[in-house]
This record gives C-alpha cells, sequence and structure tokens, in this order.
C-alpha cells in the first residue's frame, strides 16, 4: 500500500504546443489549486484541460474537462457554501465565475463576469462575506475587493494590498539565484537607445508614433519594469483569527520562484510582512522552485502547502507540481517545510507536526556509476538535475539506462524523470486553440512505455514495472523493500515516437554504511539581502543542507547543496537577523549540524 509521495508529483502533465515563430512543444503544469470539498481533494492545475481527485493526497485520477475555460491560466477553485466556484485569468476580457454541486457528477455553471483580472482567488471569510485577490505584473500590486456572496459582483473599490520591495525582499529580485543584469536583457538593449534619461522616458524619432503597435508610453514602462519581479498568484488563508495573504514572486522561470506572505487582521488589510518569508522557497537540489501555490488543512488538520516547481528549459512554461506539508507555529508564523522536498516524503494518516518532517528515505543513486544502450551522457541521470538529460540515439524500442549503486541496497522507492527536447510536432492551425491562436493544448493522453527492473548481478534481471501510461515523473515505491545493486529503465513507445530521454532515474532507501560527520560551518553576511554561507569538506557526504530562519526555533526555510562546501543565500531581507544549520547528508543519513547566528 502506497504511503509516500516525491516531487515533483506523479500526475499526467499534458503537452503544450506553442507556436511562436517556431513550434515547441513542452510538458506543463502550474499555478496549483489544491482544495478538500465534500470530503474529496481537487487540485486545478495550468493548461491541463481538466483536474486531478484524490481521497488520500497520494493516488491521483485525471477528470477531463475540456470545456471548463482551459486556456485561461491560473485556475482558482474555492468552496462558497455549497458550491464549488472556479475562475480563471484573462487580461482583456471579463474573467467568467463558474460553479458547481459536484465536480465529478454536475456541470460548472457561469454565476457572472464581473471584470478582467489574472491570477485570482475568491475567499470567503467564516462571517459569509466574500472577497477576490488577484494580480500578476511587474509594474502593479496585488489588488483585493469585496465581492456580493450572491451575485459575484464587486462591491466597492479595489485596494492595492502588496507591491514589490526587491530593495528590500531578496527573495523578490528575478533572476538564477536572485541574480539578474538588466543589460543583458534584449529588450533592454533593444530600448535604451531611445530613453532619455533626462525626462525618463523613451522618446520615438520624429514622425514616429509608435512602434510595434506600442505607444511612447508603453515603451517607457516596459522598459522601466525589466529587471523588476513579477508580484502574482495571490492566495488567502485564514488561521487563529488571522488573515495570511500569500504572494509568488519573482519569476516562474528562476530557482527562486517562492511564495511570501503578508499577513492582517481582516481580509483587506492593512497587511504587514511576516519577519519569516519567503514562507515557501526550494532554490536547490534536482527540481527548484516553489512558487505561485495555494495552502489548505487537509480532513486531519493537517496543512498542506502545493506550489509550482520548475524545469524551464524547452520553454519558460515548463513546469510541474510539488506538495510540501505547512502549517503555523506557536507564535502564528506560517511555515512550509521544504528540507529534501524532492525525495520521499510520508502523508501522515493523522495529526502530525510539520516541521519535524525527515525524508522517508534517503537517495542511493547520485552521481554512481550510469550506463546506457546508447547516446552520451548518461552521468546526467543520476546528478541531481533536472535541466540536464541523458538521450538515446535512436527511437528504437528497448533503449536503455541503468545505474549501478556499487553494491546491494536496500531499495525503497524509484523514481523515473523523463524529459523533453526539440520537440516539434505539426498540427493544423485551427488546432490551436488560445485567443492568439498560438497554442495547443495536448487532449489525447500521449502514453510512455516503459519497465523498470532490477538485478543484484547485473545479469538476471527482476521486472518491477510495466509501465504504460500518461507519465512523466513516474513514481513506484516498495514499502516492504528490495535488494537490489542495478535499476534499469527499458523504454518502448513514448509521446509523438522521440528518443527516450531520462534527466533523472532516482534511487530511495536504506543505506547499508555509515552517516557522514557533521558539518563545521560559518555564515557571514556579505550584503543587505545575502549570507555565504561555508563549510569544513566533510567526507563521504553528499552533500548539505542549509537550514536558515529568523531565529534558532524557526528554521524555516532550507536549500538544498551537493557537491559543494559553500553556499550563497540570496533570499534574506534587509535589516532581518538570521540564524543557519548546516546538516550534512549522505545516502545512509543525515548528520544535524550546529546552529549559528549569521554575523
Amino acid at each position: 500500500m502506497k504511503t509516500t509521495y516525491c516531487n515533483p508529483l506523479d500526475l499526467g502533465y499534458r503537452y503544450s504546443h506553442m507556436n511562436e515563430g517556431k513550434r515547441l512543444a513542452h510538458r506543463e503544469g502550474a499555478d496549483p489549486t489544491l482544495v478538500c470539498f465534500k470530503g474529496v481533494y481537487y487540485v486545478f492545475v495550468s493548461m491541463s484541460a481538466g483536474f486531478w481527485c484524490s481521497s488520500d493526497l497520494l493516488n491521483w485520477q485525471f477528470r477531463a474537462a475540456e470545456d471548463l475555460l482551459i486556456y485561461d491560466y491560473a485556475p482558482d477553485v474555492r468552496q462558497i457554501g455549497e458550491y464549488l466556484y472556479f475562475c480563471a485569468s484573462r487580461r482583456n476580457r471579463n474573467c467568467p465565475i463558474l460553479r458547481t454541486k459536484d465536480p465529478l457528477t454536475a456541470a460548472f455553471e457561469e454565476v457572472s463576469a464581473p471584470f478582467a483580472f489574472w491570477d485570482p482567488d475568491l475567499f470567503q471569510d467564516d462571517d459569509g462575506r466574500v472577497y477576490l485577490y488577484w494580480g500578476c505584473t511587474n509594474t502593479e500590486p496585488i489588488w483585493g475587493i469585496e465581492m456580493d456572496p450572491e451575485t459575484l459582483q464587486p462591491i466597492g473599490e479595489k485596494v492595492p494590498l502588496i507591491h514589490a520591495r526587491e530593495s528590500k525582499l531578496g527573495y523578490e529580485r528575478p533572476g538564477e539565484n536572485g541574480v539578474v543584469s538588466r543589460e543583458n536583457s534584449v529588450v533592454y538593449q533593444h530600448l535604451k537607445p531611445l530613453f532619455n534619461p533626462e525626462i525618463g522616458k523613451i522618446e520615438f524619432p520624429q514622425g514616429m508614433s509608435s512602434m510595434g503597435g506600442y505607444s511612447a508610453e508603453a515603451m517607457t514602462a516596459m522598459f522601466l519594469s525589466i529587471g523588476k519581479p513579477y508580484i502574482e498568484g495571490a492566495y488567502m488563508t485564514k488561521h487563529g483569527g488571522k488573515y495570511y495573504l500569500q504572494y509568488a514572486c519573482p519569476g516562474t522561470q528562476y530557482n527562486t520562484y517562492a511564495d511570501g506572505v503578508y499577513v492582517g487582521d481582516s481580509p483587506l488589510g492593512p497587511f504587514v510582512l511576516q519577519r519569516s518569508n519567503p514562507f515557501s522557497s526550494k532554490p536547490g537540489g534536482f527540481i527548484t522552485g516553489a512558487g505561485h501555490g495555494s495552502t489548505i488543512a487537509d480532513r486531519r488538520g493537517n496543512y498542506w502547502h502545493a506550489s509550482t516547481m520548475r524545469i524551464s528549459v524547452n520553454h519558460d512554461f515548463e513546469r510541474r507540481i510539488g506538495l510540501f506539508p505547512a502549517g503555523f507555529d506557536a507564535d502564528g508564523v506560517m511555515y512550509c517545510n521544504q528540507n529534501f522536498a524532492d525525495y520521499p516524503h510520508e502523508i501522515p494518516s493523522g495529526a502530525f507536526d510539520a516541521a519535524a518532517q525527515q525524508p522517508k528515505w534517503m537517495l542511493l543513486s547520485y552521481n554512481k556509476k550510469a550506463t546506457a544502450s546508447s547516446g552520451a551522457h548518461p552521468e546526467f541521470a543520476v546528478n541531481e538535475n533536472i535541466r540536464d538529460w541523458w538521450s538515446a540515439d535512436t527511437a528504437d524500442a528497448g533503449q536503455w539506462l541503468c545505474v549501478d549503486l556499487g553494491r546491494p541496497e536496500d531499495v525503497r522507492a524509484i523514481q523515473v524523470n523523463f524529459a523533453d527536447e526539440a520537440l516539434c510536432p505539426e498540427f493544423p492551425a485551427e488546432q490551436y486553440g488560445s485567443d492568439r491562436g498560438d497554442r495547443r493544448i495536448e487532449l489525447e493522453p500521449q502514453i510512455s512505455e516503459y519497465t523498470l527492473e532490477a538485478s543484484c548481478d547485473g545479469e538476471s534481471w527482476t521486472v518491477l514495472e510495466e509501465v504504460s501510461r500518461e507519465c512523466s515523473n513516474g513514481y513506484y515505491e516498495y514499502t516492504d523493500g528490495l535488494a537490489a545493486r542495478y535499476i534499469r529503465v527499458v523504454g518502448g513507445k513514448l509521446p509523438y515516437g522521440q528518443v527516450m530521454r531520462i534527466s533523472g532515474l532516482r534511487v530511495f532507501g536504506n543505506g547499508s554504511g555509515a552517516v557522514c560527520a557533521p558539518a563545521q560551518a560559518r555564515a557571514e553576511r556579505i550584503s543587505d539581502l545575502e549570507a555565504r554561507i561555508t563549510w569544513a569538506h566533510v567526507p563521504d557526504a553528499q552533500g548539505c543542507n542549509i537550514r536558515y530562519g529568523i531565529a534558532p526555533d524557526k528554521l524555516y526555510m532550507s536549500w538544498l547543496v551537493y557537491g559543494a562546501d559553500e553556499a550563497t543565500l540570496t533570499t534574506l531581507m534587509k535589516d532581518q537577523e538570521y540564524y543557519v544549520c548546516v546538516d550534512s547528508f549522505n545516502e545512509n543519513g543525515i548528520a544535524p549540524g550546529s546552529i549559528i547566528k549569521v554575523v
């Protein structure tokens, strides 16, 4: 019986085909709204042409809903009264708000279409009043407004709630590891010669009133916004009489994509930045990013946060879904436990302490010897980076990839992560369904066929799984364990006839050796928004997990590092003190470090 899950979640992510000058395809799932409605868990995900449902947060079944505004981004679902309400994003047209009494048996019906918004979130307070939050730009704030609970039309005026503060909040800075250069932007280089710094505006050559359909005013706004974070993905959670307004930043394509939170005493504020921020962040490890999500209590009162994880290689919007235990401490601080967040974790059968959750098993396959039937760089499948991969030379069935664990180990779970590359199927123009006619969501399941095998000697093989399903991040659990030295994936027919590509053949279990020694670390504040963490090299360690936070008992943030003896934390808040603890780890377990102050 399955008791664990592993991020990215094993969902049937749909292909999006883009026609933006060059045809390309990528699997996409993002902006998840998780909800428990009438005892059933649902997760609605951008560009999925449907939704998933579950009775236990472990086993998810897909339900197609092709008429449910599938080309509108960031679907929001909330319970209001006895109905489940749905809305999504449209910039230039009024956004419909729909509802149903049962998404499994009844259609969604339109209630209203109040105005145009992007990244919406409906919220009903305990007194029955309803509010809408929205926003997704690098120039405007998160907005909020009260809505009539019967007509779902606005009441009063919209209120600005959260503005970008990237000069004071390190986690809001765009760029990989929070580092971006305006000068490296193609748009910046194109517009810089037109910008007059004396008046702070773009000036067109004489006789021109627009360029590419944009006015000088619009071009000026575009130029000044380069290097600014996107403030987006609002979500409201109420706990202990307080209102926790969450938001995403700085951009979905960055490893530092995160969710921050402000706290208020009423649904429309005023809101105060929580001192512990970002509350959801996963900048290191196999798959990074943990922004634009939702936070709910399950049927047992445990909190969970679902959010977006990035690949962003074939397209910036090549993404997956992550699930993380979350909670509120005794001081009302909202947090998310993302220690080893892409390792197997349990879904407990009762109430649990989210902050204390640890991975169920450790990684046995990191940098182990990998071989393949053909192709270059099989080692990319075991280097803990979802953004590179091994590719076979041909699409012939029978291509294989194998990892040698070095000796028979106690294997408890395996994750097989497939990759796409230069995938450009041709479709008639009329099959591109978005408003601009530039996107096609694949409505037919694209089946991946492969077998997963194990061996102790490399000659006699046992078939563990025969897979034939829509599957890019397959996760397989062996609760009682199996002894194996070699784990092999053998490919069959894959979507669109592509060659087999694997970005991660990840094997988890109980290592048979000794845990490495604890790390001896130092922590130095090197700027208002950054700290450099260093530690003496730890023999036999795979890496270190840096836990950090605003107090010794609030180390709620983490940064996972492989094969290095230092890291720079770029997500700090100005004028905020920090403490860190560097835990070394290997396949045999975790060696907790000492808590030290950043000085």
